[in-house]
């Protein structure tokens, strides 16, 4: 990344992430897949939740931006402008999706703003580096787990009344599902969770026509990042891919849409690695 290597306190945000991250703010290109269709991203503000909102409003998308809270707002309300500024709606819903009232308010609060929902992407995530087991406060494991898998849960039960045949589940897991890095042990273990909960959402919700599948992302630039890790791992982050480097918000953003869209009628219950060539067998 840098050879002055960034921090930022937890959860970070993106208009101090230096360098700026590339969300496809001045490349992403739409082509109507999505045209008119309602979609809600959790981890909306900033990061990969960024890039998808601005790939899924220039596809035709109007869509509700879900982020956790005051510290996230000017964020949140970038990324609304950038929908809004691609001729479609957002909302903005804050709320802290650790506890399933929360979930269940944020679907019901996007499908009231939005007047339907086609799409839900389950994005937001919390990780914290840590070198030992004992270093692990079991408040943190629990939060982890409520935050990436438990709020994945609730949300698609919240989503399901509201979906018709045609709509798409997409979840964000991670390479380190598959190759876990034992620093990150409850990140890495919940991303292995959600990808168990794809498969069984897949076959549950398939008979109604709906599709859900996941996206791996490997190392990617996020505010997550500087704000998790220590100065040395930021420095070197995704140096260790085939690719040699760490990849952008705005790479990602096509898989998301791929999946989102009829392209995909035949996809569900997958897991699309973007990872710079790390590989997931």
């Amino acid at each position: 990344m840098t050879d002055d290597a960034q921090q930022q306190a937890h959860p970070g945000t993106d208009r101090e992430l230096d360098p700026p991250a590339d969300h496809g703010e001045d490349t992403y290109r739409g082509s109507g897949r999505l045209e008119g269709r309602k979609a809600l991203i959790t981890g909306g503000d900033s990061g990969i939740g960024r890039a998808v909102a601005i790939a899924f409003a220039r596809e035709g998308a109007d869509v509700a931006l879900a982020y956790l809270g005051e510290d996230e707002q000017a964020d949140a309300e970038e990324t609304a402008r950038l929908v809004e500024e691609s001729g479609r709606r957002a909302r903005l819903i804050p709320g802290d999706l650790s506890r399933a009232e929360e979930c269940l308010r944020t679907v019901d609060s996007a499908v009231e703003g939005l007047g339907g929902l086609d799409i839900l992407v389950s994005n937001a995530a919390y990780q914290m580096t840590r070198h030992e087991l004992q270093e692990i406060p079991d408040a943190e494991w629990d939060h982890t787990l409520a935050v990436n898998l438990s709020a994945y849960f609730h949300l698609v039960k919240a989503a399901e009344p509201h979906l018709r045949e045609g709509a798409s589940i997409i979840a964000t897991t991670s390479i380190q599902a598959d190759s876990p890095s034992p620093q990150l042990l409850p990140y890495a273990m919940t991303k292995r969770g959600i990808e168990s909960l794809t498969a069984s959402f897949a076959q549950l919700l398939g008979p109604r026509g709906i599709r859900v599948n996941a996206v791996a992302p490997g190392p990617i630039w996020t505010p997550l990042i500087p704000a998790t890790m220590p100065p040395e791992k930021v420095a070197d982050f995704g140096k260790d891919t085939p690719l040699g480097r760490a990849g952008q918000p705005a790479e990602l953003a096509p898989a998301y849409v791929l999946l989102a869209s009829d392209e995909a009628s035949y996809i569900s219950g997958a897991v699309l690695p973007v990872t710079g060539g790390r590989p997931m067998l």
